[in-house]
């Protein structure tokens, strides 16, 4: 039994795990899908924020079978496989882009048209929220769960080069580096995945999906399990709408997380920007005991109008944070290249101490607790027998972090035990090179105006007040 699991308050359910994996970048994400794909007998049901069925699913490290392209490597697996079905489910308003593109209208035309892919845009959602989650399930047997799209900009290897012909968007333009994160699953939790993937079908409007009854296994051949035999978490979010009661699940997991730290909390994710989760970080930095919490940012969100929200209400809740951190054990970094090139951060991670491991798609902002549609998995090392779930949660940060640095997991693990502070660590290490660098507040002198007349942690007034900077 879990310590901290409690299904209907901050997860759906929780579910047996023959195995699972953590996937870092988007390399290593295709290529275990892909092989997982492969192995499909009868359905495939995939969940997006957006699908591009021009992705070159690439590998540098194996010769893959197949095209290269997700939308032929589809029809690929159609050929060869004529008891296969195929469901795809995107936000509706992020696929209007797709009939702008000759080449995307053309596919989704003849998949219209093909008796075995079914696609599906999904309107069930208020007006401006989306459907965020990332879900892919394999004839119920193997699941992915994650902040990665099936889409474009989301490739990269875990070097983050400064320039990769990989990473060449159709129109030729590199993305440039981008960092990313998913879970891969098998057992009872892949069923329960697949249960979730289907009431969202039915929800949008979709017909009754093929009912799956071959017996398959669907792990991607060749890779190694990190976690075997654990009991696994599902916690979501979904909107309140007339048909649909409001579920923040993954708010409270959160909150229940960075209460129950005794040490670290190591984060990554896409913005900083929920007055719920400064507060409940400002309540544990104002403990002499307390943990050393670490969020791992990108440098600034994507695109105009995001950088203008997201990053203006990042710098009101940092400032606001150092005020309560009189035991200084509050720090955001961002990831650069050794050329000095900024590592867009896109992965949605929590880890904290040696006990608990969380992937999925929501961020530390609004939108994800409580607006729109999100999915996240977690692991609770204690609801497992022996150390081996432990380590293994502990050697993913170490691994991260190193990935980060640019140098090997055990010099992070060393660093560790010598400085035993996630900070002094990142400090130790990252001098030069590859590196972490310290987040800076712009026009600090505003900032600190704006909070003297503005109290984000005061509880009866935090949702407006950052309702007011924030509205991602």
């Amino acid at each position: 039994m879990s310590n901290i699991f409690k299904p209907g308050h901050n997860c759906w359910r929780v579910e047996h795990a023959d195995r699972s994996a953590v996937l870092i970048d988007g390399e290593n994400y295709f290529r275990a899908m892909r092989k997982s794909l492969a192995q499909a007998k009868q359905r495939i049901m995939l969940l997006g924020w957006d699908f591009d069925e021009r992705v070159e699913m690439h590998d540098t490290e194996e010769t893959p079978d197949g095209p290269l392209r997700i939308g032929a490597y589809f029809d690929w697996l159609l050929q060869n496989n004529r008891d296969l079905e195929i469901y795809l489910l995107r936000w509706d308003t992020g696929a209007l882009k797709s009939f702008l593109r000759v080449n995307g209208l053309m596919t989704l035309i003849r998949w219209y048209f093909h008796r075995r892919v079914h696609f599906k845009l999904d309107a069930h959602h208020p007006v401006g929220a989306a459907h965020h989650q990332k879900v892919v399930v394999i004839d119920e047997d193997t699941a992915f769960c994650s902040g990665i799209d099936v889409t474009n900009n989301r490739w990269d290897t875990r070097s983050h080069e400064e320039e990769h012909r990989h990473r060449l968007q159709p129109d030729g333009h590199d993305a440039g580096p981008w960092h990313d994160a998913a879970m891969v699953l098998q057992g009872d939790i892949a069923n329960a995945l697949s249960e979730y993937a289907e009431q969202h079908w039915r929800d949008a409007g979709g017909k009754p999906v093929k009912t799956v009854t071959a017996s398959a296994d669907c792990w991607p051949k060749g890779l190694e399990a990190d976690f075997t035999n654990c009991p696994i978490a599902i916690a979501r979010t979904l909107p309140e709408m007339d048909d649909q009661e409001g579920v923040n699940e993954i708010e409270n997991l959160y909150l229940d997380l960075i209460a129950a730290a005794k040490d670290f909390i190591y984060a990554e994710s896409q913005y900083f920007a929920s007055a719920r989760i400064a507060s409940a970080i400002a309540e544990r930095l104002s403990e002499e005991s307390g943990p050393e919490i670490v969020i791992v940012n990108p440098e600034s969100a994507e695109g105009w109008l995001e950088s203008e929200i997201m990053d203006s209400g990042r710098a009101r809740i940092h400032e606001a944070l150092k005020r309560r951190d009189k035991y200084n054990r509050f720090r955001i970094f961002h990831p650069f290249t050794a050329g000095g090139t900024p590592i867009y951060v896109h992965a949605k991670i929590l880890i904290v101490d040696d006990r608990y491991l969380r992937i999925g798609s929501s961020n530390f902002n609004n939108r994800s607790l409580g607006f729109d549609s999100e999915c996240d998995v977690a692991i609770d090392a204690s609801a497992s027998p022996g150390q081996d779930i432990s380590e293994q949660i502990t050697y993913t940060r170490n691994d991260l972090l190193a990935e980060h640095l640019g140098v090997d997991q055990a010099e992070v693990e060393a660093a560790m035990a010598e400085t035993r502070s996630l900070i002094g660590t990142i400090e130790k290490l990252g001098k030069k090179g590859r590196r972490l660098r310290p987040y800076e507040a712009p026009n600090v002198d505003e900032v600190q105006k704006w909070l003297a007349d503005n109290d984000i942690f005061d509880p009866k007034r935090a949702d407006n007040v950052i309702a007011g900077i924030i509205s991602q």
